[in-house]
């Protein structure tokens, strides 16, 4: 076995104890905690945001787990977590957690393997069902709607900012139908699968890595794009005070139109 086929045993190994170690840290928490523990306020988590109850419950039980399995995490609370391993999991443990805490099924575990600084696989678990959607740069089961042009896309956002108003409205006001789900792994998913055609943060830069690193794969190896609205590269780094204004799209077109709205700039189309 060489080393790169060790590291991704190791990789997909880490995936499934992670997501397993989720998915039971998140019903035995719903099962034992009121809706105001579970939103509670625990600490301010490494991306410098506040970190509710569920997710320390989550992620804690995630770190175990993958930590175990030889991966080093990176997680949005506790931050980098070496273990000096070759693989490493860009994690969010509870994507969506006002959601979770509310009562609301629209969460998820989800993570992306990194070797040699290359997103190499992924894994989205929707939290309230134990559904799972898995792919690798190589392989995946789905794929998206095939959608080129923003006038007929089904669109999925965050929700409008002071700073991103305008941006936010030129699209919502161009595509055929606007979603808000707040889960954006999740939304990613749906795009990955063909069941809505683009998700983005219309420029607002409030993603961060582990927001949109399993769309990484997950979309692209299902024949859409994931690019960042101000073109700044999506890679792999642990510094998590850095933001992106992800653009998850069924087709490069799409992608591309998607961040010209948000920019507000007239270009010719793109042609890939």
């Amino acid at each position: 076995m060489t080393l790169t086929d060790s590291a991704r045993t190791a990789a997909g190994r880490a995936l499934s104890v992670a997501s397993d170690a989720a998915l039971v840290a998140y019903q035995d928490a719903i099962a034992t905690y009121s809706r105001e523990k579970l939103r509670s306020i625990a600490m301010e988590g490494a991306d410098g945001t506040p970190t509710m109850f569920i997710d320390i419950v989550i992620e804690d039980a995630i770190i175990a787990a993958a930590t175990a399995a030889g991966a080093n995490v990176l997680s949005e609370e506790r931050g980098w977590v070496d273990v000096g391993s070759a693989v490493t999991l860009v994690v969010d443990p509870v994507d969506g957690s006002a959601n979770a805490a509310a009562g609301i099924p629209l969460s998820c575990f989800s993570a992306a393997v990194v070797i040699d600084g290359e997103f190499t696989e992924a894994m989205t678990c929707w939290l309230h069902t134990g559904e799972r959607w898995w792919a690798s740069r190589a392989e995946s089961a789905f794929r998206t709607s095939g959608c080129t042009s923003l006038p007929e896309a089904a669109v999925s956002m965050l929700r409008p900012h002071d700073r991103n108003r305008d941006a936010w409205w030129r699209v919502a006001s161009t595509a055929t139908r606007i979603r808000i789900l707040s889960c954006s792994t999740l939304e990613s998913v749906f795009v990955a699968t063909g069941s809505t055609d683009a998700f983005l943060d219309a420029g607002s830069d409030t993603h961060r890595l582990m927001d949109i690193a399993a769309a990484v794969v997950l979309v692209e190896s299902s024949g859409g794009a994931v690019i960042d609205a101000f073109d700044r590269p999506i890679e792999f780094g642990t510094d998590l005070t850095k933001r992106w204004s992800g653009i998850v799209a069924a087709t490069p077109e799409l992608a591309h139109e998607l961040r010209d709205a948000v920019q507000g700039v007239d270009r010719p189309p793109v042609t890939l």
